[in-house]
């Protein structure tokens, strides 16, 4: 037992073992990084910096965005070092680590995308009392729990899963430390706690997807009594991409984990994780800020005075 306890790295698996492809996974990696590091931190400056949007629906939103960043931070810069160097190991410690921060922020922006719908049907299905029920004391409340939450998951997963002892091969196939991955390798007979906090995972999943349909049944059928037809599309257009987001987030983390364990590396598993752990990051600050009129006025307004400052 001595031996197999004795986990002093582990092996993550390339995109490619051809040099140039890893090079092109590297620069691709590293763009999509860029886009997405740019995109959320502007986000974070523009809702801090414009007054108009000190508001609830945009203090989630840069909850939302610092979550993102943290999320993509996690995984993305170790792939790349990874491509660059041509090497494909990851320290112990540096496994557990990353299996707690993916945890904590993953969990964390699943409950952020939870409240932000609650919020949406504050605003639309009890208007008159919205400020009532979204005030700021209850926003930081609201936003603080979804964090700790996200936390207390992520210590009882990395708990569950590195008290356990590790046989066999050190090589996961992904390239990032990943649950489901590490599952494989654990001994026989060690993974019980792992699959309990796997079933309390799904639970807390299904709550948050049914509070979430809950909210958006509500919404569309509270969208569908509008008079007006431009009130009822800026309603769907502010929802619909939310909506969407959490879609793609939910249902391929929900088929990453708790699908069947395969003995081989599988070009699905790498392609459905880069759409859990990469796109949606990536793709938030666009549909957030792009769709979203305020959010454009706000860019522009703080983009043409720093450029005015900056030339004179």
């Amino acid at each position: 037992m001595a031996n197999v306890s004795m986990v002093m790295e582990f092996l993550l698996l390339g995109f490619s073992e051809v040099r140039e492809l890893q090079l092109v996974h590297a620069t691709l990696f590293l763009l999509v990084y860029l886009v997405a590091l740019t995109g959320n931190l502007l986000i974070v400056a523009v809702t801090n910096l414009d007054q108009r949007l000190h508001n609830s629906m945009y203090f989630f939103l840069k909850n939302l965005s610092l979550l993102d960043l943290c999320y993509i931070t996690t995984t993305v810069p170790k792939s790349i070092l990874n491509s660059l160097t041509n090497s494909r190991s990851i320290s112990f410690l540096g496994c557990t680590t990353q299996v707690l921060l993916m945890i904590l922020f993953g969990g964390s922006e699943l409950f952020i995308l939870t409240v932000m719908s609650y919020d949406r049907y504050a605003a639309i299905c009890c208007p008159l009392r919205y400020d009532i029920i979204m005030d700021r004391e209850v926003c930081r409340k609201m936003a603080s729990a979804s964090w700790l939450c996200g936390g207390l998951y992520s210590l009882m997963h990395t708990a569950a899963i590195f008290s356990s002892h590790f046989c066999g091969t050190r090589i996961i196939h992904q390239f990032f430390c990943e649950v489901p991955q590490l599952l494989k390798l654990m001994c026989p007979g060690e993974a019980r706690a792992e699959v309990c906090v796997l079933v309390l995972s799904v639970i807390l999943g299904l709550g948050c997807f049914v509070s979430i349909l809950v909210s958006y049944v509500n919404i569309f059928f509270a969208v569908l009594k509008m008079p007006a037809t431009e009130g009822q599309t800026k309603a769907f257009s502010t929802c619909l991409p939310h909506l969407a987001v959490f879609s793609l987030y939910i249902f391929t983390a929900a088929f990453a984990h708790l699908k069947l364990p395969s003995s081989s590396p599988s070009t699905l598993d790498l392609l459905v994780s880069v759409f859990y752990t990469v796109l949606p990051p990536t793709l938030n600050p666009l549909i957030y800020s792009l769709r979203n009129k305020d959010m454009k006025a706000a860019l522009g307004k703080i983009l043409s005075v720093h450029f005015i400052f900056g030339v004179s």
